[in-house]
């Protein structure tokens, strides 16, 4: 009977659904009970040997991590898209299959983006806190036609986020470390170019592209000081992407117009962070996948590839 450790944040809440339907498989669950955001290396060190699948949300599993799971651990299912928490290269190594949803929350975070840059533009969170004061106070807005906005990461939230920025009849500049299909630039009028020209032209800049080496650290003090003293940065990525303490440092020199940001260095943000206290700043707590559509979907593909990763044949018509 394989054993499966379970720890996926978006799941556990509806474990009374998954765990029958598990259970008819011939699966049995390891539910640890202390799973906030995500389990780290020493949390899921303790459980090394005891299971053979998994179903994990950001959980770190490292090197050391993996090395200690096997010759047990055949799966690891990702709730999700990102695996960037997850040693690819050493799954690969020790045959373990890393799998995940691939584009699952496309939309909602490209409504995510869009929703950030209409309320910096048209103020409607600072007008309602006046309001609410007591204030009559008609703050100056703009439309959205009127700004440019720079894409980092041209891929699928990228495109879609392009295209709805378009709608508006916005400016979109993007920059990519692949080449952009040309039927796509034409079809939506964005302009490709390097990274400093977009800081530099960008009235909003949306940060869209997968963690990897070449994108840690991106948005750092080197790059906020290419970007003009009123735009917004908005991160709906990963919080790694953006280095805090640069940004932080910016938005309290005026350096930047604000930030909307979705994703931190560190989850849950911690509850010193300057970035709490700004009222240039629009938070929200990892949560641009917010979609329940969206995650049911994931929820399912994430069972389905435990499934199949554990050589079993899945059969779609168990679902609860």
């Amino acid at each position: 009977m394989p054993t499966v450790l379970f720890t996926a944040p978006y799941m556990l809440p509806f474990l009374d659904r998954f765990q029958p339907v598990l259970e008819k498989y011939g699966i049995e669950l390891i539910v640890p009970g202390n799973v906030q955001e995500r389990m780290e290396e020493a949390d899921l060190i303790q459980y090394a040997g005891r299971f053979d699948g998994a179903i994990c949300g950001d959980d770190r599993y490292t090197e050391r991590v993996l090395e200690k799971c096997i010759p047990r651990l055949k799966v690891i299912s990702k709730w999700g898209t990102g695996v960037d928490s997850i040693d690819a290269a050493a799954c690969s190594r020790l045959n373990i299959r890393l799998c995940r949803t691939p584009n699952a929350f496309t939309t909602p975070v490209a409504d995510t983006v869009l929703g950030y840059m209409l309320a910096f533009a048209r103020r409607h969170p600072w007008m309602d806190k006046e309001m609410k004061s007591g204030k009559w106070e008609k703050i100056p807005g703009k439309a959205l036609s009127e700004c440019t906005l720079g894409v980092i990461g041209v891929g699928t939230i990228g495109k879609v986020v392009t295209r709805r920025a378009r709608a508006f009849g916005m400016k979109v500049l993007g920059t990519d470390i692949v080449e952009i299909d040309h039927v796509f630039v034409s079809e939506t009028g964005i302009e490709m170019t390097d990274l400093q020209s977009l800081l530099s032209r960008s009235d909003f800049v949306s940060v869209n592209c997968d963690l990897n080496p070449t994108s840690y650290h991106l948005i750092n003090a080197k790059t906020l000081s290419e970007m003009k003293s009123s735009a917004v940065v908005i991160n709906t990525a990963r919080g790694p992407i953006v280095e805090e303490s640069a940004l932080v440092a910016a938005l309290q020199a005026g350096q930047i117009g604000g930030a909307a940001l979705d994703v931190f260095e560190i989850e849950p943000l911690p509850q010193d962070s300057p970035l709490k206290k700004m009222d240039n700043v629009l938070l929200a707590p990892h949560n641009a996948n917010s979609s329940p559509a969206a995650w049911e979907r994931v929820h399912w593909n994430t069972i389905r590839n435990l499934v199949e990763g554990l050589g079993l044949v899945y059969d779609a018509s168990m679902k609860a």
